[in-house]
């Protein structure tokens, strides 16, 4: 590992000690639950919506046997309603027949769940079972990765490939969060508040221009 990504991850660690996966949940199933809702939807409007999901249909038998309209109802907040309770049904009706109606703890047996790929695969192997087969990238660790330079893909398998390259593997869950944390709270789409951003001085996408020698610094339009 590179002393610039060492630096990287001890500084958004000291920056963001509370980093963690921000959906609610109490059970694996309604994590699983709730990563499947949150494509193409913020993690607040997801758990806006998932307390009904989850007192309506508590077990994968109850989401299995739901009836779609009333099913589309109750996620339709979070966009891609009939999609999405398609793959709720889907997923809990193949949970009961393979796995006992319990979320499986390896990779190759949650990418044959309807709606899941490897970013709600990796989020629910990290979160649940403590496990990384790789780098969760979703819209703020791709944003963040190609602004520190550790990227220049823009397909998310490409870029977790170029991740996992050059993060140390006992940091795989924990980069994502700290990453998706940073880019919520500092390093945001449309405008990074980069002097208040603990890697100004190292990020290669910074605004920050720091005059050598002195501890004076210089802010240009991103």
């Amino acid at each position: 590992m590179s002393d610039y990504v060492t630096e990287v991850i001890a500084r958004l660690r000291a920056a963001h000690p509370d980093a963690h996966c921000a959906l609610d949940y109490e059970t694996p199933l309604q994590l699983l639950a709730a990563v499947i809702l949150s494509a193409q939807c913020t993690d607040e409007r997801v758990n806006l919506t998932t307390p009904a999901l989850f007192v309506r249909y508590p077990t994968a038998e109850a989401l299995a046997a739901a009836d779609p309209e009333e099913l589309e109802a109750i996620v339709r907040p979070t966009g891609f309603y009939r999609n999405k309770a398609r793959f709720l049904r889907q997923t809990a009706a193949r949970l009961l027949e393979e796995y006992g109606g319990e979320v499986p703890p390896q990779m190759e047996e949650l990418l044959t769940l309807p709606g899941v790929a490897r970013k709600t695969a990796n989020v629910v192997r990290g979160e649940i079972y403590g496990l990384a087969d790789g780098i969760t990238v979703d819209t703020h660790v791709k944003r963040l990765s190609a602004r520190l330079g550790l990227t220049v893909e823009t397909d998310p398998v490409k870029v977790e490939r170029d991740l996992m390259a050059v993060i140390p593997r006992e940091s795989w869950i924990e980069i994502a969060h700290l990453l998706i944390w940073h880019g919520r709270r500092v390093c945001t789409a449309r405008k990074p508040d980069c002097p208040a951003c603990p890697l100004n001085d190292i990020c290669p996408s910074s605004s920050v221009q720091w005059v050598s020698g002195t501890t004076n610094l210089l802010t240009t339009d991103h």
